[in-house]
This record gives structure tokens, C-alpha cells and sequence, in this order.
């Protein structure tokens, strides 16, 4: 197999941690590697094939924290655009590189995965299915909670035995309240979306020819610009921002999904952190030096300036990270909105 890690992201819901410059993916949040470090070490149990896309003010630091990876394997975008474009992009560079008809796999730098095995095994076989069948196939999990985030619904068995299954996909569902994500957990009928789907390349082309002419139309472009530094960058800065999701996906009629038994964590915010970390007795995590606490329950408090003293007294599920960028103390419930408040900073700085 190959596999292309997207190593994007602007640097918002982690604020002030992640930001545009120095995004989620190249933090270390749940232990002494960063994300693209554990995503890069999960990639390697599953080929040793591995691309990575970043853009261009990343290219540098992935650079420092992947030695190993081969300089024609990391994929630098000019500009950011979607993750419509780093499909194409992906596409364009394997395209040019012997291939064999291999299946792709398309991944997030920026996952939870502690169980590797597991994943691994699920990613070959969706592979092997996505070759045999011509069809894109798409990784779900099974929820284990209801959950805001996109679901897959599952449509009539294909094949599948033992804990080997695929299924059809019948539709997707974006994000649904509360009281339906129970709905969906209960039935048993859907799967959480990972975003990473699997198909060798002349699958993915034709899948886009059909049903994705403007992917197409870019993929073809970025061909022939392969091998011309400047018409690759005027090209590409050239496109407009699509997502893989809306773009590709929701207008092929034909996709299949395999189910994940996998633990799986989309790290979209300081609440999620507190699940993939070590908690004291009480419930709290630190991180960094110079942090006072006292009478303090289910807390993730981090310092990134040792100088500078940290006292949190008497509160519970509570947020408070210091660094270098900024100040921030939230409550854990809230902390969606982060984003927000990253956002106006940035328009602030712009």
C-alpha cells in the first residue's frame, strides 16, 4: 500500500498552543512525540511507502521532525487551499513515482490511535477491498458515545465474516445533536466518519472523471505541471478551495465503508485532550514547570513559560494553558469555542 498523510490545519481550536504557524499536528499533546510523529510511526507499521502534504511555511519543521522521510516524498502545497486540492496533489506526485496499481490510503496527521495493530490490519484489508471491488472505501469506527461529529450511514452488506465487513454507504450525516447522535449509537447503523478513505490511483481518477470534474481537471493540471517548479506553484495557487468531502465523496454514488473496532480521537479541543492523557486522582493533568494547584478537580493546566508562576486555586473543569502567544482560561464544556476567540486574535494580527 501507500500511504499520504494531510499534515494541514491553520491553528485554532488549540489556541494558544497550535497556531497558523506552528498547527496542532506538530505539537506534542499526549506524550514526547508530536502528532505527525505518532501518525508518521502509525503509517510505517502499514507500508513503508509514505508521502506527507504540508504547506509551505510547515515545510521546514516536518523536515526536523521526519528525518527519515524522503525529500520527494513531502508534498508541499504553495499556498493552503482544500482538502480537495491534497487529494489531487497526492494523486499527481504518486502518479509520477512507480506505483504498482497499490491501493492509497488518505490520513490525518492530526488522530488519536494508541491501538496501531488494529488499525493497520483495518487499512490493508479496506485496501484489498478497494482493489478488487474498483470502488473508493472509507474507514468508520464505531461510536462509543454520541458524539457532534460526521457519521457514516451503513447501507447493505457487501461482503464480510468473522470481523471482516463492508458495507455500502448509503449517506452521511454532518455533526447532529445530541439527542440524535444517541439515535445513530443506538441503532447501530452508523459510524463515526474518519475522513480517510482507500483506492489504488487509476480508481481515484476515474472515480473524479466521473463524478468530480473540477478534482479531475486539477489533477491533470498538476501533472503536467510536475517537474516546473513555477507552473506547478502558479497552478496550484490557481485553485479554488474544495473539499474532499462535499467535492468527491457526497457525489459518488458507489462508495463502501469497513468498520474500525479501533479507539479513535479527532483532537478538536481542550475537552478531548483530558482522554488521551494521564490524570492524577482527582482528575487533573499537568504540564510543564512552575504550576501551583490547590483544591482543584478534573483541570488540564499547562505552562509553556517555566519563568513564569501558574496558580490555580479552588476550580473545577477548568481549561488554563499559558505560552509565548498567549493567556488562555475556559471552562472544559466551552472550549468549542476557542476557535473563535483564535480567529479574532488572527484577524486582529492580520
Amino acid at each position: 500500500m501507500i500511504v499520504v498523510i494531510n499534515a494541514g490545519g491553520s491553528g485554532t481550536r488549540l489556541w494558544p498552543l497550535s497556531t497558523p504557524s506552528f498547527p496542532k499536528h506538530l505539537l506534542t499533546l499526549t506524550d514526547n512525540q508530536s502528532m505527525i510523529q505518532q501518525t508518521y510511526d502509525r503509517a510505517k507499521k502499514i507500508s513503508d511507502n509514505v508521502y506527507v502534504i504540508t504547506e509551505a511555511s510547515h515545510s521546514s519543521e516536518l523536515h526536523k521532525q521526519l528525518p527519515d522521510l524522503p525529500v520527494d516524498h513531502l508534498i508541499i502545497e504553495p499556498g493552503r487551499r482544500g482538502t480537495g486540492e491534497c487529494l489531487v496533489a497526492g494523486l499527481a506526485r504518486i502518479a509520477g513515482h512507480p506505483h504498482n496499481g497499490d491501493s492509497i490510503i488518505f490520513m490525518h496527521a492530526d488522530h488519536q490511535i494508541r491501538d496501531v495493530e488494529s488499525f493497520a490490519n483495518v487499512v490493508k484489508y479496506a485496501g484489498k477491498v478497494a482493489k478488487a471491488e474498483k470502488r473508493i472505501t472509507l474507514l468508520g469506527v464505531e461510536p462509543t458515545h454520541p458524539a457532534a461529529l460526521g457519521y457514516i450511514h451503513k447501507g447493505k452488506q457487501l461482503v464480510g465474516e468473522g470481523e471482516e465487513f463492508v458495507y455500502e454507504v448509503q449517506a452521511f450525516k454532518e455533526k447532529p445533536e445530541y439527542h440524535i447522535a444517541q439515535e445513530y449509537q443506538k441503532s447501530g447503523e452508523y459510524l463515526w466518519n474518519m475522513g480517510y478513505f482507500v483506492a489504488p490511483l487509476d480508481v481515484f481518477v476515474e472515480k473524479m472523471k466521473a463524478n468530480a470534474p473540477e478534482l479531475y481537471d486539477n489533477y491533470e493540471a498538476l501533472r503536467a505541471a510536475e517537474g516546473d517548479d513555477k507552473k506547478y506553484h502558479e497552478t496550484y495557487l490557481g485553485f479554488e478551495n474544495l473539499v474532499i468531502d462535499y467535492a468527491l465523496m457526497e457525489t459518488t454514488p458507489d462508495l463502501l465503508v469497513v468498520p474500525g473496532a479501533f479507539d479513535w480521537i479527532d483532537i478538536g479541543s481542550f475537552n478531548d485532550l483530558p482522554n488521551v492523557v494521564e490524570l492524577d486522582e482527582a482528575g487533573n493533568h499537568f504540564r510543564g514547570e512552575n504550576i501551583e494547584p490547590i483544591e482543584i478537580e478534573n483541570c488540564y493546566i499547562r505552562n509553556e513559560e517555566p519563568d513564569k508562576t501558574v496558580a490555580v486555586i479552588g476550580l473545577e473543569n477548568i481549561v488554563v494553558v499559558n505560552t509565548a502567544h498567549g493567556l488562555l482560561v475556559t471552562r472544559r464544556d466551552l472550549s468549542q469555542k476557542v476557535g473563535d476567540i483564535a480567529k479574532k486574535i488572527q484577524a486582529h494580527e492580520a
